[in-house]
């Protein structure tokens, strides 16, 4: 399964509904939400009432991501907004299994994100509990950013302790993709494709969206064929 989520931290928000509608219209799976709150990471976008407005434009799944340094303060907040996945990070949960056991209590898939600089082992013992494991590919707080190329190196690893142990989560990578570099990041192992700037930052963001989908489905294929 290859899943695209566009990104609407690089979307213009004076005209989200519009947006959305034309990532849909590109046949994107999920709607990913960036939450920044100005301590974590550099920059402050949004909080629960706008994923809940995204909620009620669209019936893609909501893939929302805490860049914040208090996530259990309101994962129950984002999940009566409508998140369908949240995904923390690892390096702000101190007791992170009681994190993730918090937002599965709440109907919500459980993720966690780790840094480009953040090891793999860090997350290692929590592989088996999660829904969804975010590589971040760029230092977070901004979009359009370039693609930081050793995090290929780090979803390999993460593709063969998942394959090793049978894992059932999923592998999703954030930061600078686009239709140059898709690729990389699927050989690698993503399964799970976060583009923003690359989409909405484009002159048509429906064929844009359509462009990757189709390399995402030319993957498969191929994947496919070999074995």
């Amino acid at each position: 399964m290859y899943l695209l989520a566009p990104s609407i931290l690089s979307a213009d928000f004076s005209d989200l509904k519009k947006q959305i509608r034309s990532v849909e219209m590109g046949k994107a799976d999920w709607i990913h939400c960036d939450v920044m709150d100005g301590h974590f990471v550099p920059n402050i976008t949004f909080g629960p009432i706008v994923v809940e407005a995204v909620n009620r434009i669209t019936d893609l799944p909501l893939d929302v991501h805490l860049m914040i340094v208090s996530p259990d303060q309101y994962i129950e907040k984002f999940a009566e907004a409508g998140a369908d996945y949240l995904t923390v990070h690892q390096e702000v949960c101190i007791h992170i299994n009681s994190t993730l056991k918090k937002i599965k209590e709440l109907n919500v898939k459980a993720g966690v994100t780790i840094n480009p600089a953040t090891p793999v082992d860090t997350v290692e013992h929590v592989l088996s509990e999660i829904d969804l494991l975010l590589l971040m590919s760029v230092n977070p707080g901004f979009g359009g950013q370039k693609f930081i190329e050793h995090v290929l190196n780090k979803i390999e690893r993460v593709r063969e302790l998942k394959e090793k142990n049978n894992y059932k989560f999923l592998i999703e990578v954030d930061g600078g993709i686009g239709i140059e570099n898709v690729e990389k990041c699927l050989r690698a192992g993503a399964e799970v494709i976060v583009a923003g700037a690359s989409i909405f930052k484009s002159e048509n963001p429906t064929a844009r969206t359509l462009e990757l989908k189709n390399a995402l489905s030319d993957f498969k294929i191929r994947k496919n064929i070999k074995k």
